[in-house]
């Protein structure tokens, strides 16, 4: 089992997440040639450097040339937010949308900025759909988020783990004006979450940190126990009297193959009086959350009515969070957790090139077992072009794969 685990000690940012795990990924001019096909003018750049006599990475993101400030940079110069385009989150999703990379890398991302638009909201009081972007919004904060989602994707972990967040403490200017740290959008993201203060007076977990946290996170604490396979570390801008990185470590457990290697929690409630379009909705509500998955089942209630029981996967850190969304988009008035854990097989990306074009695959592997599938949606994305059924598709995929 491969668990990537997340030393947070100065916090987190998008840029210092990337950095890190740009470190660990090793192959390097890969990702950066695909993630600067992304955008026409926007360059992203891998500077060694050191902090504190410790050697990491920082990724600098130019536009047309010129670097773009960071997000957590945006209390040393609030005169850049606005040079930034405010962008709605359908601004966001339109432009994740577009870009050559794998559905699951790209849903992540959609993920991630709903989280924050979702934590927006509730902080500014405003609906999620008003919600304008002003820092995080910026192309070098999407860049931030592509670039974590997507060499978490391409580094293929059994599980993620992170510390305790450092939040750092004081005031940060921003396009909303002088706000404490954390920021009200940071503390949303955050609620569930170990966190410490610390030493340092500054913004040190961003909104952008806290919802990649979020999503990714599967548990929090101490390193698990292993073996350490790798060590990235990925730098802030900023100089402090702490080295101002995050580090993140490949750990291979070697001691627990046949155990269960994951942890996740069910949510489930009875409703016997919402009709299908409702239900509908509020699951499409849950997995814009966060959610794993959601399923409905069919259930025999009291008075001989019929009902169904849904049932919510989540990871367990955003198990409160996620009980509170199925009280608000339910007429449940009562949401049973069981925390659980589950034998979970390492997975791994990799292509198949096709006559039709290349498809991602996705292998399993663990408990003596091994199992691969293609990405349905290429699939039906190709079928859709080619006007032909999904079937046929999947025996060129098939023929492909048996003559690699």
């Amino acid at each position: 089992m491969k668990t990537l685990y997340l030393e947070c000690a100065m916090g987190a940012a998008g840029d210092m997440l990337m950095g890190a795990l740009y470190e660990l990924y090793p192959e390097k001019e890969r990702f950066l040639a695909d993630m600067n096909a992304l955008i026409p003018g926007v360059k992203l750049e891998a500077e060694g450097v050191t902090r504190q006599g410790i050697a990491g990475t920082h990724m600098r993101v130019d536009i047309h040339g010129q670097e773009e400030g960071h997000e957590r940079r945006r209390m040393h110069d609030h005169h850049q937010d606005h040079h930034h385009e405010h962008r709605s989150l359908a601004d966001i999703h339109a432009m994740i949308d577009a870009f050559p990379l794998p559905e699951a890398v790209r849903e992540k991302a959609r993920r991630v900025y709903g989280l924050i638009a979702q934590a927006e909201a509730e902080a500014h009081g405003v609906e999620a759909g008003e919600v304008h972007f002003h820092e995080v919004g910026a192309l070098d904060a999407v860049i931030d988020v592509t670039g974590v989602c997507y060499l978490l994707y391409l580094l293929a972990p059994d599980a993620v783990c992170a510390s305790p967040v450092t939040m750092g403490s004081g005031t940060v200017r921003t396009a909303h004006g002088l706000l404490p740290v954390p920021a009200p959008a940071t503390a949303k993201l955050l609620t569930g979450v170990p966190v410490t203060a610390g030493d340092v007076e500054a913004e040190l977990c961003t909104p952008t940190g806290a919802a990649l946290l979020r999503t990714f996170a599967g548990s929090w604490g101490v390193m698990p126990d292993g073996v350490i396979q790798g060590c990235g570390h990925g730098c802030g801008t900023k100089d402090f009297p702490r080295a101002n990185c995050l580090r993140a470590f490949l750990v291979d457990d070697l001691s627990r193959a046949e155990e269960p290697n994951d942890e996740v929690t069910e949510l489930k409630a009875n409703i016997d009086d919402m009709t299908g379009e409702a239900l509908g909705l509020a699951l499409e509500r849950l997995l814009e959350a966060g959610a794993l998955d959601v399923s409905y089942a069919p259930a025999a209630m009291k008075k001989n009515r019929p009902g169904v029981l849904l049932t919510c996967l989540c990871r367990p850190g955003d198990a409160d969070r996620l009980a509170a969304e199925v009280l608000r988009h339910t007429s449940t008035f009562g949401v049973r957790r069981t925390d659980c854990r589950r034998y979970a097989l390492a997975a791994s990306m990799d292509a198949v090139e096709t006559p039709w074009g290349t498809v991602p695959r996705k292998t399993g592997t663990g408990y003596g077992i091994t199992k691969s599938k293609p990405e349905y949606g290429v699939l039906a994305e190709i079928a859709a072009e080619r006007k032909v059924p999904l079937a046929a598709v999947r025996a060129v995929y098939d023929r492909a794969e048996q003559a690699q």
